[in-house]
């Protein structure tokens, strides 16, 4: 860009170009601002149980505490939480903020290294030169970058915030060196360091910067010097090192980035990076046809026929050395493309090579590598040029960049939920398995579009049988009914052999088994192994709670599950209940589960049940009987049918003075909705049989309530009794006869026969 060439745009200063960069960010990612949570998103952003300060804490103490060992990214997390909450709005602006300054940094990181000293001539071999850095060159870096439709997966992702904070960070740390490098301070020093170390701890792919450093300065100067350029950065060295075994530590054991899948030679592995620098490259270069899962190659049957790309690669990298003291540019661009790319080259194992090699969001970096590389092309050749090549040249640039505007315009509009997403995807690529089984996850949280997720999932497992999450999503929907309960229980046990601790479908297979009470045993085994690899599975401490309390003599560990529940999910509104349910069978612990039945009320006010079972506990606890009517006719308002609900609100209102008519009509109630309610049939004979004229209907409610349990002593004893006040004495000792005849020991009846018989005995 010479003076007097220049158009409009070329004439603004730095923050002029600062404020179109930010504008032309908003644009791009404009129609994703509002999308919703996608895929992995809720593992990243922080989780309840973290929300808390002593949650900020474990995200840098416990390795474990978060998907991955990022501590910076999930404090930015954490805070941005504390800002917005659950708002995904706060979340996309920050990507797009924190792109849009990357764009900027990278532009300053250039203009600041056009400016930095460079080292005397002597440090360098004869004949080479400083490289020059175009002026202009920065800005449509940064302009070409903000807008390139490869960086949206990266941005349009909340996910993928340790993408756009990583490389932030990296161009601030690579920034801050250029000021160490200008001063050898001892400070300029520590502050780079420090952010390299941040940069780690968002993303271990920032390994790639200090020989990125190193390339640039052999760009710039023409040569390295050991003391002055490579000394200074062997802390960072070690620290990649450390962070990258880490992560591939992690990878491999934690995440799931190992078995069949990663069982690849070195050749295979070697010839599987010349394949994916080459779909990169092309894709920089002609970036259409985006998915957000590609297809899957099958490396050991295709890997011969990939010698080509690996060939291209090194007859590529010869030939740029080899023209290195005409022009370093070309080759420092490569060697800057493919090194940020080297984590996800295939030499390493990482857990998304399960569904495919390549990604967008693996070439972020490598994507502000490549425009600035061609930025600076570009630039070199246009100055100089012809007024009218020039500005015909520069106005080829600016459509471009406009074109890019839009294509990332378009592309973001897929971000708004899992099912738009997924299904652009499988218009481009509607061979992989992942797509599908995500879509089928996104179409399963719909009730009415149960059909549409088993299809998909069938289609998912058409592709790759042996996905145990597959084989558990579609077992899931296939347990929603009941002849298909069968099929469910038999892929669960598949996911559970291909994967023998997963934790959740252990669990769900516990949970359909728990409906058998001959699989007992079986159940409590399949929660113990579910909680033996995931002991905060909160539904598994409960489910194997109610088990173990059907078992006498393992009472206590029932209770210690119960907690465990509470503990984990205090939210759970079940977890409350069953604890309460759970204390009530207890002695001395009444109080404790009325304040559960509280608790599980304040979660879930609407719950008929939880009224019901507070009330029936209010109703056992001295002076709190008008709390339990009061809860009962909570049940009843709710569940007017609740025919148990009418009869203990009957039996708590006949204790009260003056409300025996408000109790018979609920017992009344409670009897014409459920006939067979003989507990019902005795309480109403009970309160009948007090009231003057009507014996009659008094025998009549015990006689069927008998009719319905026959074994029940005390209501014949109770309906022998009506028969004697109405002076069907002989119908009365045929009740106290069967009664003894039930039960030889059961003293009342036997004393009544006596009185009996001396009441009949001839004088």
């Amino acid at each position: 860009m010479q003076p007097g060439s220049r158009g409009f745009i070329q004439r603004l200063d730095p923050w002029g170009y600062v404020a179109l960069i930010f504008i032309l960010a908003l644009f791009c990612y404009w129609p994703a601002l509002n999308g919703e949570l996608l895929w992995d998103d809720p593992a990243h952003v922080t989780r309840p149980d973290q929300q808390s300060w002593g949650g900020l804490i474990r995200i840098w103490t416990h390795p474990f505490a978060t998907q991955q060992y990022y501590p910076v990214l999930h404090s930015v997390f954490w805070f941005e939480h504390r800002l917005w909450g659950d708002s995904t709005l706060g979340y996309h602006l920050a990507n797009v903020l924190q792109h849009a300054a990357s764009a900027c940094l990278l532009a300053f990181f250039l203009r600041r290294l056009r400016t930095t000293p460079t080292e005397s001539r002597d440090a360098r071999p004869p004949g080479d030169a400083r490289a020059s850095l175009p002026a202009g060159a920065e800005w449509v870096a940064a302009l070409l970058f903000v807008s390139h439709p490869k960086c949206v997966e990266s941005v349009a992702w909340i996910s993928e915030q340790k993408n756009t904070l990583s490389l932030l960070l990296l161009l601030a740390a690579a920034f801050t060196w250029l000021a160490y490098i200008e001063t050898r301070r001892l400070s300029s020093w520590v502050l780079a360091t420090f952010f390299f170390m941040m940069a780690l701890g968002s993303k271990t792919a920032t390994v790639v910067l200090p020989p990125s450093l190193l390339v640039v300065l052999w760009w710039r100067n023409g040569s390295l010097s050991w003391r002055k350029d490579i000394l200074p950065l062997a802390p960072w060295f070690l620290l990649s090192v450390t962070a990258g075994l880490t992560t591939a530590w992690v990878e491999k054991n934690m995440i799931g980035a190992d078995g069949e899948e990663f069982a690849l030679t070195l050749v295979e592995r070697t010839l599987l990076a010349g394949r994916i620098v080459w779909f990169y490259l092309s894709s920089q270069f002609w970036p259409v046809n985006h998915a957000f899962f590609y297809s899957l190659w099958d490396v050991p049957a295709e890997a011969p026929g990939w010698t080509g790309y690996l060939a291209a690669c090194i007859v590529l990298t010869v030939a740029l050395w080899l023209i290195r003291k005409r022009t370093r540019g070309p080759l420092a661009t490569w060697l800057l493309f493919v090194g940020s790319l080297f984590p996800v080259l295939g030499f390493f194992n990482i857990f998304p090579f399960i569904f495919s090699y390549v990604a967008d969001h693996f070439q972020y970096i490598a994507t502000a590598c490549f425009v600035t590389g061609t930025a600076i092309g570009t630039t070199i050749l246009l100055n100089g040029r012809p007024r009218v090549v020039n500005r015909f040249g520069w106005s080829i640039v600016g459509c471009l960049i406009l074109v890019f505007a839009g294509l990332s315009h378009d592309l973001s509009r897929r971000y708004q939920n899992n099912e738009t997403l997924c299904r652009a995807s499988i218009a481009e690529v509607p061979d992989n398995w992942m797509s599908h089984r995500v879509l089928a996850w996104a179409l399963s949280k719909d009730p009415d579009r149960g059909s549409e997720a088993i299809q998909e999932y069938e289609i998912s497992l058409q592709l790759n049988p042996d996905s145990p999450d597959s084989l558990h999503g579609l077992a899931l929907l296939l347990a929603r009914s009941p002849d298909r309960r069968a099929e469910a229980i038999g892929l669960y046990r598949r996911a559970i052999e291909l994967r023998p601790h997963f934790a959740e479908s252990h669990y769900a297979l516990a949970f359909e088994l728990e409906k058998d009470p001959d699989r007992l045993n079986e159940t409590i085994a399949h929660l113990e192994v579910a909680l033996a690899a995931k002991p905060k599975l909160a539904p598994a401490h409960l489910l194997l709670a109610k088990a173990l309390s059907q078992i006498p003599d393992r009472q206590s560990e029932a209770f210690f599950h119960f907690e465990e529940a509470v503990r984990l999910d205090p939210d759970s509104a079940e977890a409350q209940f069953a604890m309460a349910n759970a204390l009530v069978l207890a002695p001395g612990r009444l109080d404790d589960a009325i304040a559960h039945y509280e608790a599980a009320l304040r979660l879930d006010p609407e719950a008929a049940v939880v009224h019901y079972n507070l009330g029936t506990a209010l109703a056992l606890t001295r002076g709190r009987m008008s709390e339990a009517i009061t809860q009962f006719e909570s049940a009843i308002r709710i569940r007017p049918d609740y025919a148990e609900a009418h009869a203990n609100l009957a039996d708590a209102l006949a204790t009260q003075p003056g409300r025996l008519p408000e109790a018979l009509t609920h017992y009344e109630e409670a009897l014409r909705i459920k006939p067979d309610l003989a507990r019902v049939h005795f309480s109403l004979a009970m309160r009948l049989a007090t009231l003057p004229g009507r014996q009659d209907d008094a025998i009549r409610h015990a006689e069927a309530g008998l009719a319905l349990d026959p074994v029940n002593l005390e209501a014949r004893n109770g309906l022998a009794i009506l028969y004697v006040q109405v002076g069907r004495l002989r119908d009365a000792r045929a009740q106290w006869e069967k009664a003894v005849e039930l039960d030889p020991d059961y003293e009342a009846a036997r004393e009544n026969l006596r009185r009996l018989d001396q009441m009949t005995r001839p004088q």
